[in-house]
């Protein structure tokens, strides 16, 4: 592995001691050399340390549109009982057509929660009860980031959304994003969703399980263009963002018929949030009828059967 880091010029001698005849001197190999050397051996992959990008000092008029990287660390799964103990923003510039502009800001804040952090949340996030202790998320801060914001992205939105809209009313009313299921990352040449597959197959590595650290990486794989094309990860985002859904419900559907479903992708929901006591599904609007054709087929084997349906927006999405 080697450092985007380390300098250019940087030069390393070539073991050739094994190799080296009377009179001959070993050459000098530069790290771009040493690089190249590998990679053509095919028995490498080389891995470049992600390096954050810095707030730009201005922000450039082709860029209008205000987006938000986000991730939260907590003290549970639950948005209801459990709490945020860490939260990490960038804020970034774009435009119409999903092009990247520039960083605008950056936050990165703990807080601590009013109970202690289990030993296992620990061990997944690093992060301690003396680290939290005291500490307190600035929501001034937060507020200049979040405000102006036309799309704020979480790579888990369904986890991060219910967390943040119970942390605070500043996340109420925002368009939202989700750039692990509102992706195909596997049309792109990915193997999996999570933030490591994606930034190690991108070539870089960085330093992770810190909500910061986690946006910056995520900013990079989304920006990223492969093969030339304009046609970025995050552009795909965008456009999914603009896009409405609907979900289905499969409400007093048969007993026996709940693994069909599930095999299906269909979720259960047991109505304690709000929705109704059944299992459902999200599709776009070009997929509705095929789904109810489904559903009326093959799980109510009733032609007029009409189960709810509610259209959802980015405004509406991820929601708990």
């Amino acid at each position: 592995m080697f450092s985007g880091e380390v300098a250019r010029d940087r030069v390393v001698p070539r073991d050739t001691s094994k190799t080296l005849k009377p009179g001959q001197h070993a050459v000098a190999m530069s790290e771009e050399d040493m690089v190249r050397h590998l990679l053509e051996t095919g028995r490498y992959r080389i891995l470049t340390k992600l390096v954050p990008r810095a707030i730009a000092p201005f922000r450039r008029p082709e860029y209008p549109l205000n987006g938000i990287i986000l991730d939260t660390e907590t003290t549970g799964l639950n948005a209801r009982k459990d709490e945020i103990i860490e939260i990490g923003v960038i804020a970034f510039t774009f435009d119409a057509t999903g092009s990247i502009g520039d960083v605008t800001g950056i936050y990165g804040g703990l807080q601590q929660p009013s109970v202690s952090i289990p030993t296992e949340i620990t061990r997944l996030t690093g992060i301690t009860d003396d680290m939290v202790a005291g500490q307190a998320i600035d929501m001034a801060a937060l507020e200049a980031l979040i405000e102006p914001a036309d799309l704020v992205i979480a790579h888990n939105a369904g986890f991060d959304r219910p967390f943040c809209e119970a942390f605070s009313h500043l996340f109420s009313g925002k368009a939202w994003a989700c750039s692990n299921f509102e992706i195909d990352w596997s049309s792109r040449g990915y193997e999996g969703t999570k933030l490591g597959y994606l930034i190690g197959q991108a070539g870089y590595f960085h330093d992770g399980h810190r909500a910061v650290d986690d946006c910056f990486a995520l900013l990079e794989v989304l920006a990223r263009e492969v093969d030339g094309s304009a046609f970025t990860a995050f552009a795909e985002l965008y456009e999914a963002s603009q896009r409405s859904r609907v979900r289905i419900f499969a409400e007093n559907s048969p007993f026996d018929m709940k693994d069909h479903l599930k095999a299906r992708g269909y979720r259960w929901s047991d109505g304690s949030d709000g929705r109704p006591k059944s299992w459902w599904i999200e599709v776009g609007e070009e997929a509705l009828d095929d789904e109810l054709r489904y559903l009326r087929a093959e799980i109510y084997r009733y032609p007029d059967a009409d189960p709810p349906i509610k259209r959802l927006t980015a405004f509406d999405r991820f929601r708990a």
